[in-house]
């Protein structure tokens, strides 16, 4: 059964925060709130974690994981950024982004591309997110938590009915209050010179002002 914590999703409690980071040092899976979709993640540094992640959401090994990081000076570590890449970045985040960009060393086998070398790389506009990650000082893992196209039998759903389908699977659930979004990120390709559009989601709108 999972842990719930109940956040403030503007001024989340410093002593939560750091029981959860506590918990994702450990080894732990939490279901937790983006300013997308809710997500499934745990620290990027954790490699039974990382596997746990892909068995919840029967991905095989060779489908990436996106991760969160609290700033563009943190993606260059786990990324290579080229100038035009840093600029576009520069305007979109923090925001509904998810930016692929080849991988460097510190990237886990288990989370990139194995052919392409390449990963995913989020910036979220969300508190609780940016305070997980400054306290655990790693990047975590976001993959979207089942959706309700997932539940199929139970039609629409909503936070109680996700979390109780849900914290069977995982150790740790973030409450914010809020009910879950179900739009997801856009996705940006910065691999090559031209950056393309791969998905279209939350603020792909903008994203022809920034490239």
């Amino acid at each position: 059964m999972a842990t719930l914590y109940e956040i403030h999703p503007e001024t989340p409690q410093v002593r939560k925060i750091e029981e959860v980071v506590d918990a994702l040092h450990k080894g732990a899976v939490m279901l937790y709130p983006t300013d997308t979709v809710y997500a499934i993640g745990c620290d990027i540094t954790v490699k039974g974690a990382i596997e746990r992640v892909r068995q919840i959401k029967r991905l095989s090994n060779d489908k990436p994981l996106t991760f969160l990081c609290p700033s563009l000076s943190n993606i260059a570590a786990y990324a290579t950024v080229t100038d035009s890449a840093y600029r576009i970045i520069k305007r979109l985040i923090p925001g509904p982004y998810t930016f692929l960009l080849p991988a460097t060393k510190l990237v886990p086998k288990l989370v990139m591309d194995p052919k392409r070398k390449t990963t995913g790389i989020r910036v979220p506009d969300n508190r609780v997110c940016l305070d997980l990650l400054d306290a655990l000082g790693n990047p975590i893992i976001s993959t979207s938590a089942p959706l309700p196209s997932d539940f199929k039998h139970l039609g629409f759903i909503g936070k109680a009915e996700l979390f109780d389908e849900v914290e069977k699977l995982v150790d740790v659930i973030i409450d914010t209050g809020e009910e879950p979004g179900y739009q997801v990120s856009t996705i940006l390709d910065l691999t090559d010179n031209e950056p393309a559009i791969i998905r279209e989601g939350l603020g792909a709108e903008l994203v022809a002002n920034a490239i």
